[in-house]
């Protein structure tokens, strides 16, 4: 058996060569041809493309493997049909053992392919499952076409009532925190504290009294150019006019403002013939007498003073009529206040409306033919005034809309009162009622209490939680007495809150004021040593204090 070379392949890949390849032993119709056939097939990596046959019509098939459909195996025009006619120019025709052979073939060959083709058919299960498929597809489409529309039209609306904001309502800027919460962050017991702003404006009257007080005692003129850079470098803020027009609001009588010119200045920046606004300080009531020409210590004090009592009128002025915006109001008399409402917002308060300052006097100038020919009249001659004349008749504008004064700026109003929650629906009015008024009196206490019953209050809150530590004490020392010294250094090291052995001994005291049954004094030579009822009930003991604390607190 010949071994095939490798030029014998140049044939079936180029197609300029005709040389066909020599394959005798295939085309025998022997049975054992097949064996031959097959081996030939088995050896080769690639299977080779048929050669033409010379008296044949058809062109040589493609290399590549067609799709054969199992529709077509069963065509009478394949050739590989058997009950197609022979073809009459084939020189040799198969023996019956191929034609059998062939037949079983083509027989498995169309059975497997009806198989197939019934394994290709889809069943009615997963014809609906696709029909569902596609329903459930179509509705989640419409959905999310429904959502992108929605989407739009929520833009569309945001960028107009955007673009509509600005032209309805000034931008105001946000305040920082450590302005907007800083009457919470000052430290000591709550009181009248002032907002973050008024306090700026006090200091800033403080330094301007102090600049004003050197220049005016040294018999110097005080202009505002002097005091501004005086302000800036002790505050390290911005002052500008408008705080002083604030600072003559809080206090009118505190300064004189007047423009004077001819002021010398030592400055190229600022002419002598411009007007400069002048401050002199107003010592009427202030200096003791009218004779004081200079602003002492004393007197700066007390300006000091007047000025911080002024700002907190201001305050409660907002804080009256946020009581009054209450549900149900209340009234609280301003000699009795020392602290303000819970829930007034101190931070908040308006800002001061700065007053009018003297301006610098406008001098008259002539901008209109009319102006000149009223003024220059007698000097011209006739023909000249006729010619003005006629040009201010020309110039002029029938219709001109009269001049029309700026607006004030509208004063920020009162605090709304807080809305009734809508949660408290089906709740009986009358109970409601009794919990607003109860909730009024204890504000109402609050607001009115002293600072040294505010002070009562914060003790009398530690009690319970002191008298149980107490009786820990007594029972870890096993003794029936101990002095103040020891019982005190027990309790600062055994008790939650940070205090002093001076503040433990003072709640000691008020234990034995409140409980003069279960804590006795004795109190012998230099030392002072208490007595403790061991036996007494520690609960009752704690309920009697919680309810001294709640009695006191309304």
């Amino acid at each position: 058996m010949a071994q095939s070379r490798v030029t014998d392949f140049y044939a079936c890949r180029r197609p300029g060569l005709t040389a066909p390849r020599a394959k005798s032993a295939c085309l025998t119709p022997s049975p054992s041809g097949l064996v031959t056939t097959e081996l030939t097939r088995s050896s080769s990596r690639k299977r080779a493309r048929p050669s033409t046959e010379p008296g044949s019509d058809h062109p040589a098939p493609s290399a590549r493997r067609r799709l054969r459909l199992p529709g077509l195996d069963s065509c009478p025009s394949s050739p590989a049909d058997p009950s197609s006619p022979a073809d009459p120019s084939s020189p040799v025709s198969p023996s019956p053992v191929k034609r059998i052979k062939s037949t079983a073939v083509l027989e498995g060959s169309g059975l497997s392919a009806t198989v197939q083709q019934q394994d290709k058919v889809p069943s009615k299960d997963s014809i609906s499952e696709l029909h569902s498929c596609l329903r459930r597809a179509r509705k989640l489409g419409a959905q999310a076409r429904a959502l992108r529309a929605r989407i739009q039209e929520n833009a569309v609306e945001s960028c107009t009532s955007d673009a509509k904001e600005p032209s309805e309502q000034p931008c105001v800027e946000k305040v920082p925190a450590y302005q907007r919460f800083h009457t919470l962050a000052q430290p000591g017991p709550p009181g009248l504290v002032l907002p973050y702003k008024y306090q700026v404006l006090a200091e800033m009257f403080r330094s301007m009294d102090t600049i004003v007080s050197m220049l005016h005692n040294r018999s110097e003129t005080v202009t505002f150019a002097k005091v501004k850079q005086g302000v800036q470098d002790m505050m390290r803020k911005r002052f500008e006019e408008r705080n002083v027009g604030q600072i003559k609001t809080v206090y009118p009588t505190s300064y004189c403002f007047r423009q004077e010119c001819n002021v010398p200045t030592f400055k190229d920046s600022i002419k002598r013939s411009d007007y400069q606004l002048t401050i002199e300080p107003l010592l009427g009531q202030e200096g003791g007498g009218s004779g004081a020409t200079q602003l002492t210590a004393t007197c700066l004090l007390q300006r000091r003073q007047v000025f911080r009592q002024n700002l907190v009128e201001r305050v409660k002025e907002h804080h009256k009529a946020f009581l009054a915006s209450l549900n149900p109001p209340m009234a609280v008399p301003e000699d009795q206040l020392t602290r303000w409402h819970p829930r007034f917002n101190v931070d908040e308060v308006p800002d001061i409306e700065p007053a009018e300052l003297p301006q610098p006097p406008v001098t008259e100038k002539l901008t209109t033919a009319q102006e000149v020919l009223a003024r220059a009249r007698n000097l011209m001659s006739p023909k000249m005034e006729r010619a003005l004349s006629n040009l201010a008749l020309r110039s002029a504008e029938p219709g001109s809309p009269g001049s029309s004064s700026p607006a004030l700026p509208a004063t920020p109003p009162a605090t709304p009162p807080a809305a009734s929650p809508s949660a408290l629906k089906g709740v009986s009015q009358a109970l409601l009622e009794r919990i607003r008024a109860k909730e009024v009196q204890k504000q109402l206490a609050q607001m009115t209490r002293c600072p040294e019953q505010e002070l009562r209050l914060q003790r009398l809150e530690r009690l319970p939680e002191l008298a149980r530590v107490l009786r820990g004490v007594f029972v870890s020392e096993r003794k029936p007495a101990l002095t103040m010294e020891v019982i005190c250094t027990r309790m600062v090291d055994s008790c939650q809150a940070a205090l002093s052995s001076g503040e433990m001994e003072k709640h000691v005291l008020l234990l034995a004021e409140l409980l003069p049954d279960w804590l006795s004094l004795h109190r012998i030579r230099t030392d002072t040593y208490i007595k403790l009822d061991k036996a007494a009930d520690l609960a009752g003991l704690t309920a009697r204090l919680t309810q001294r604390v709640h009695t006191e607190g309304l």
